[in-house]
């Protein structure tokens, strides 16, 4: 179920669930709100058209085809219940597994190249990360307690940076984040790049993570 990028592995790996790779998408759903207390909302899904991957949306030019909100209410369908999730993904078996941020966690978003950066430098210090997921799209977030969204430009600030002259951003209220292994159509699936453990069920704060992200990010401009 949950794919993990080889290699990144060490000390957040101790203690870590077993990789359960055969799971349904209604089972992993399921276990992200039991195990972890995540609020979990099913979204779109790819269809078969032609003998091609389309969105569920219909749209052909879909940014997300398969990894975005299926309704505009998806705030409220969001539950933290394993069994309204179960529920609802025996409704729609093959959608995908949405995440909003600003509850349980908020996400700090970074570059691909700046990501691998920040979390070689984080072990390199013996740093405890949350979990952190790969996109498709070559983006990869950093799971951290919320508030990070509202504290971010002072962060930023406070390390020497302009909040617009790097390529970071904290999705919070109002956002959310597509869960391994949601597909992006023919682009991939999102991946772990560290996954959820007993290890790092208590997630860091935006402080203890700012300042390897936003010099991975200075990097990589």
């Amino acid at each position: 179920m949950e794919e993990t990028i080889p290699g990144t592995h060490t000390a957040h790996t101790v203690g870590q669930i077993p990789q359960q790779r055969g799971d349904s998408l209604l089972e992993t759903a399921v276990r992200y709100a039991e195990e972890r207390h995540w609020d979990v909302f099913p979204g779109a899904w790819l269809e078969d058209v032609d003998g091609v991957q389309r969105c569920s949306c219909g749209d052909p030019a879909c940014a997300a085809p398969g990894a975005h909100p299926a309704h505009e209410d998806w705030a409220t369908q969001a539950t933290g219940s394993a069994t309204v999730a179960r529920r609802m993904w025996q409704q729609r078996p093959t959608a995908s597994i949405l995440l909003p941020t600003g509850r349980a966690f908020d996400a700090m978003c970074v570059p691909e190249t700046a990501g691998f950066l920040a979390l070689a430098r984080m072990e390199r210090m013996g740093m405890t990360l949350g979990p952190v997921t790969l996109t498709p799209e070559r983006r990869m977030q950093f799971f951290v307690l919320p508030g990070a969204c509202a504290k971010l430009p002072d962060l930023v600030r406070g390390l020497g940076w302009s909040p617009g002259s790097l390529d970071l951003v904290a999705l919070g209220d109002g956002a959310y984040v597509a869960a391994p292994p949601t597909r992006y159509g023919t682009r991939g699936a999102v991946q772990w790049a560290c996954r959820p453990t007993p290890a790092n069920r208590w997630l860091p704060d935006a402080e203890e993570l700012i300042s390897a992200l936003a010099y991975a990010c200075g990097r990589d401009r």
